[in-house]
């Protein structure tokens, strides 16, 4: 089982009694800890971005990631998670081969976390995660792009990303596909699932279809 996988931790614990201590090696096991923190404390400064455009931290699964990479698997160059959360899939990206590394992220205790886990991985200053709004981040040098948002902000992205990633780059969500395009490829199941999205071909379906149309 993988102690930083919700999933597998609920199933685990089904029809057994947990008590205090118990609730509180889970939640940190599953980033309820961190995201409680994010909520409590950190909330006044996450106010600066829209309320449409906030999305709330929920670690990727083992199964996510591992999906994730198998949609990435053959390319190189530069990696950018957008909403990096603790970084796992900015790490994992390090250790197969693409430099640079890149994770954006506003909460500076996930930002830590991130940094924890690099030093953890003995990959503390190979990969880098910025404290950076990923609405404003300049993406015309990535190759590769890994989203885990919530639906209501998909939509805004889709037009970023077709704006600024050049015609090489893929684009790989997790958790939610992007709801006006057709995936190149899909990778697992239900809430695992991945979804990749070459920009070249989206760029083509874009023209071809009248406006307002799914591409």
């Amino acid at each position: 089982m993988d102690p930083d996988d919700p999933e597998d931790l609920a199933a685990a614990l089904q029809g057994k009694t947990v008590d205090g201590w118990g609730l509180l090696q889970i939640a940190a096991g599953t980033g309820l800890a961190v995201y409680a923190v994010w909520a409590g404390i950190l909330m006044p400064g996450f106010r600066k971005v829209p309320l449409r455009l906030q999305v709330p931290y929920v670690p990727a699964s083992a199964k996510q990631v591992e999906n994730v990479m198998s949609l990435l698997k053959g390319r190189s160059g530069k990696m950018v998670d957008l909403g990096s959360g603790d970084g796992r899939l900015v790490l994992e990206a390090y250790q197969r081969g693409f430099r640079p590394a890149v994770g954006y992220e506003l909460n500076p205790w996930l930002l830590r976390l991130s940094n924890y886990r690099a030093w953890k991985a003995g990959c503390y200053g190979k990969v880098s995660y910025h404290r950076e709004d990923l609405w404003k981040v300049d993406l015309s040098d990535c190759t590769n792009v890994t989203v885990f948002l919530a639906p209501s902000v998909l939509p805004h992205l889709e037009s970023k990303l077709l704006a600024e990633l050049p015609d090489e780059a893929r684009v790989v969500a997790g958790r939610f596909p992007l709801p006006n395009w057709t995936p190149t490829s899909v990778a697992g199941e239900g809430l695992h699932r991945a979804w990749a999205y070459d920009i070249k071909t989206v760029q083509q379906a874009v023209r071809g279809k009248p406006e307002g149309s799914p591409v």
